[in-house]
C-alpha cells in the first residue's frame, strides 16, 4: 500500500508541473506576419512622406513682414510632408514680430496649409513698445508706433494691470467724447492720466476705483461745458478734487478744501 501512494504522488506531480506545448510554426508565422505588415507601413510611410510642394498663407494682416514669414518656412520646405513637425512650425511663426496666431494643416497631397493672425495693438507702452488688446508687450522696440494710441507707462511687469485700467477708464471716457492720451503708474502707485482735451488728472494711490467715480460726476455735472478751460483736475481728495485752469491768475476752484489731498 505505501509503495502505491508514493506512485500516485508521483504521477500527479508531473502532471501539475507539465510545462505547456508550444506551437513554434504558428509563433513564426506570427512574427514574420508582423514584420511584413511593419514592413509595407514603412515602404507606405516613405512612398507619401515625400517633399511639401507649396505653403498656402491665409490671413488679413498688415504689418507681419512677409519676408519674415517666408524666412521662418523656408527651414522647412526640404522635410517630408508628414514627417514634417507642425508644432515646430507653428512656434517658428509666432516668434515672427506681429503675429498673434498662427495655424497649420497638411492639405493632400503635399501643401501646408497656414493661416496666420495678425496682433492687434491696443496701446503704446513707454518709449517704443506695443501692447496687444490682452494688455501683453508683444513688440519692445517698434520701428513704427501709431500715433493715434494712447501712451501707457508703468514699472517693468505692471503692462497687464496699466493696461487692464487703460480699457476701464477709455471705456467711460469715450462715452463722453473724450480719450486717453497718457496713462502713467509711478514707481509709489500713484496714478495720473491726460486726456484728449488737453487736461491732466491725478488719481493718486489708494482708492482708485472710488476716485475714478467721482471724477466722472465732477466730469459730468460741473466740467461737461468747460473741460477746454481746465488744466488739471487733482481727486486726490477724501470726498472731493481741485481744479487748476488754464487762464493765468483765474480761479483756483477747491471742493472739499477742508483736507487736503494725500496720495
Amino acid at each position: 500500500m505505501p509503495a502505491k501512494r508514493t506512485n500516485r504522488r508521483s504521477a500527479i506531480a508531473r502532471k501539475r508541473f507539465a510545462l505547456p506545448t508550444i506551437n513554434w510554426r504558428a509563433l513564426l508565422s506570427g512574427l514574420v506576419a508582423c514584420v511584413a505588415l511593419a514592413g509595407v507601413y514603412k515602404g507606405t510611410i516613405w512612398l507619401l512622406d515625400q517633399p511639401i510642394e507649396a505653403v498656402q498663407i491665409h490671413g488679413t494682416f498688415q504689418r507681419v513682414p512677409s519676408v519674415r514669414i517666408e524666412a521662418a518656412l523656408e527651414g522647412y520646405l526640404d522635410e517630408g510632408f508628414l514627417s514634417v513637425n507642425l508644432r515646430d512650425v507653428q512656434n517658428r511663426l509666432t516668434e515672427v514680430p506681429w503675429v498673434a496666431k498662427a495655424s497649420i494643416r497638411r492639405q493632400w497631397p503635399g501643401v501646408l496649409d497656414v493661416t496666420i493672425i495678425e496682433e492687434k495693438a491696443a496701446a503704446r507702452w513707454g518709449k517704443a513698445g506695443l501692447l496687444n488688446t490682452r494688455g501683453e508687450l508683444f513688440i519692445e522696440e517698434a520701428t513704427h508706433l501709431p500715433v493715434e494710441l494712447a501712451r501707457l507707462e508703468g514699472p517693468a511687469g505692471s503692462e497687464k494691470l496699466v493696461a487692464q485700467r487703460y480699457f476701464d477708464l477709455q471705456q467711460r471716457l469715450e462715452q463722453r467724447g473724450l480719450s486717453i492720451n497718457i496713462l502713467s503708474l509711478n514707481d509709489r502707485g500713484a496714478w495720473a492720466m491726460r486726456l484728449s482735451g488737453g487736461f491732466d488728472v491725478r488719481l493718486g494711490s489708494t482708492g482708485i476705483d472710488g476716485r475714478a467715480d467721482r471724477f466722472f460726476r465732477a466730469l459730468d455735472q460741473v466740467l461737461a461745458q468747460q473741460s477746454d478751460k481746465v488744466a488739471y483736475i487733482d481727486m486726490r481728495y477724501t470726498n472731493g478734487f481741485a481744479i487748476g485752469w488754464k487762464k493765468a491768475g483765474a480761479r483756483n476752484a477747491s471742493i472739499d478744501s477742508e483736507i487736503g489731498p494725500h496720495g
